[in-house]
């Protein structure tokens, strides 16, 4: 009986959060341990069906760095990075569209609608969703590596509005015809922007933004997050993250997320529960 009071509890605990987002959008960048352990990768889905249900409009955007290396390793080409980038020739972007595009999108696909869903794969190309332009790094010569100049919302909202869950591969079209890999935090900062998202979630393989002690950090404002980025204290990854965040929250979206997709059912845990399991970045 004692844990069917617990389940009650918490089923209780998560109802004034289900009626606040009811409606809303949430777009969650998926990746790290939670896109490559296997239970991870069911709670994942698990959790995206049940935000479906309870009448909010997940979309996804996926990334695949170690999917992507891996499928280099084995075909032998080698893999160069600059300033932390991949550099990406033409060989090089045919494997990334074919590993992001072909099987990994698929992938969570499949895994969703297997848990119950309704999601459909995408990428930036289909339906010009994504916009791009090659990036430019201080004039180093990166390849096929991009940036979002533009976001066709038309794409997402005929989605949502049809009951389907987008996924979305951080690939892009140009207006030179060519295809460009973007990184995947700045395509769902871009998205949750353009759509007026409610939430932008980042998942990571830490607990959060951790302050001077090295202990979580479970709240932020835009002074503060920026104030750790000049301070050194946020540094390496979670730097441009950061900046993601508060780029997104500065162009209206509700909140931004940096929470630890170790744990399992960490989405539903930080939207649906008063502690949540990570960083809220505020424009309070």
């Amino acid at each position: 009986m004692k844990k069917q009071i617990e389940k009650v509890t918490t089923l209780c605990e998560a109802l004034p959060y289900i009626k606040k987002f009811y409606g809303k959008t949430v777009v969650i960048k998926y990746g790290g341990s939670a896109m490559s352990e296997t239970e991870l990768k069911k709670s994942f889905a698990r959790d995206i069906v049940l935000m479906k249900y309870v009448g909010m409009n997940p979309v996804i955007v996926h990334g695949g760095g170690p999917q992507i290396g891996h499928h280099l390793g084995k075909l032998g080409k080698e893999t160069n990075f600059i300033d932390g980038i991949r550099v990406t020739d033409d060989e090089t972007m045919e494997i990334v569209e074919m590993v992001l595009v072909g099987k990994v999108n698929k992938e969570i696909v499949g895994l969703i609608n297997h848990f119950g869903g309704n999601a459909v794969g995408l990428c930036g190309k289909d339906g010009k969703l994504i916009k791009a332009a090659r990036l430019k790094l201080r004039g180093k010569d990166v390849g096929h590596v991009g940036r979002v100049e533009s976001v066709n919302t038309s794409v997402i909202e005929s989605l949502g509005k049809s009951n389907f869950i987008p996924v979305i591969a951080p690939v892009g079209g140009g207006e030179d015809g060519k295809t460009y890999n973007i990184n995947a935090d700045t395509v769902a900062g871009e998205i949750a922007s353009a759509i007026g998202a409610e939430k932008l979630i980042l998942l990571t393989d830490v607990e959060g933004v951790l302050g001077k002690n090295k202990k979580l950090l479970s709240s932020l404002t835009l002074k503060e997050a920026r104030s750790l980025i000049r301070t050194k204290v946020a540094d390496g990854g979670m730097v441009p993250k950061l900046k993601c965040c508060i780029d997104t929250v500065k162009a209206g979206v509700g909140s931004a997320h940096i929470i630890d997709g170790r744990v399992e059912h960490s989405v539903l845990l930080e939207v649906f529960t008063d502690a949540g399991v990570g960083t809220i970045i505020t424009d309070a």
